[in-house]
């Protein structure tokens, strides 16, 4: 009878870690944005650049790059119609994507190409 009671207790005790476990992984989701493509809609007086229908606001610690990946201090290059890959994360309060990083890019940067351009996932 004891054993019975012993076999349960440890039942309960995995199905409670695996349970738990899964909530914890789940609330860890990466709230990482990457998107590469044309520059659709700009608006530099409010800081937002939309790309492939995703709008992107950039702030003080958005960092711009140039296609070799080298941090470059203007934004002069912002401009509609120009190739660009954006690392962005979602803001938890306003539900907006914040820019990390703007790279510039010469081109689409297809699968072949990629390696080319070691900032790109």
């Amino acid at each position: 009878m004891k054993r019975r009671y012993i076999k349960k207790e440890w039942i309960i005790i995995f199905s409670s870690i695996f349970i738990f476990s899964a909530l914890a992984l789940a609330l860890g989701e990466d709230k990482t944005v990457r998107v590469q493509g044309l520059i659709m809609e700009l608006d530099l007086k409010k800081n937002i650049v939309v790309v492939n229908e995703k709008m992107f606001i950039w702030n003080q610690k958005t960092v711009f790059h140039n296609e070799k990946g080298t941090p470059i201090n203007s934004i002069d290059r912002l401009k509609l119609d120009t190739w660009v890959y954006i690392i962005g994360e979602f803001d938890g309060m306003n539900k907006a994507k914040i820019a990390k990083e703007i790279y510039f890019l010469p081109k689409y940067i297809d699968e072949k190409e990629r390696h080319l351009y070691p900032f790109i996932r």
